[in-house]
């Protein structure tokens, strides 16, 4: 800890800041800029830091099947999208969330800092999986590619973009 003549405390990472606030875990002091609001005050980065690995519970194996269902509850969907058009809108943020909820059930609500990401990656390339093939089926075996074609091929896009966005924030839950 740093000390001067008066008493005044200086952050341990910013040595020439003054500041009044100390970590509440390890009682070092910190300034403003260095300082993590928690539910229960101020924490320095090591502190959390060292916090946050205990809430890192997932098994190697889980980042695989999180994948894989993701994936084909994702092209699942894109498949059905094709066929409902404008309702899209509607119905992707559910699938997103009904996909989140799958994956938690399959890793059996264990938590990763990357699992969303994985997760959200897994779902927007199933949701554009369909569409890739629709898109080089409509350009090979049509001459007449229009903008009714290319009508056809947003809804799957919009599933893709929805359904990730939904799952990722769903799955995010605590910020770890």
């Amino acid at each position: 800890m740093s000390f001067d003549n008066g008493g005044t405390l200086y952050c341990y990472r910013h040595p020439k800041r003054e500041t009044h606030l100390r970590c509440n875990k390890c009682e070092r002091p910190i300034c403003s800029s260095c300082a993590v609001l928690t539910p229960t005050g101020y924490r320095c980065v090591e502190c959390v830091r060292g916090q946050q690995k205990i809430f890192d519970t997932a098994k190697w194996w889980d980042y695989p099947i999180a994948f894989v269902v993701a994936f084909i509850l994702s092209v699942i969907g894109s498949y059905f999208v094709s066929m409902i058009g404008f309702f899209t809108i509607l119905l992707a943020p559910l699938a997103g969330m009904g996909i989140a909820e799958a994956v938690r059930f399959v890793v059996r609500r264990r938590r990763a800092r990357n699992l969303p990401i994985l997760v959200a990656t897994a779902i927007f390339l199933g949701g554009i999986l369909l569409l890739a093939t629709n898109l080089i089926v409509n350009l090979l075996g049509s001459v007449q590619f229009g903008l009714a074609s290319l009508l056809s091929l947003l809804w799957p896009v919009l599933y893709a973009i929805l359904a990730t966005s939904t799952a990722f924030y769903r799955l995010k839950g605590i910020r770890l």
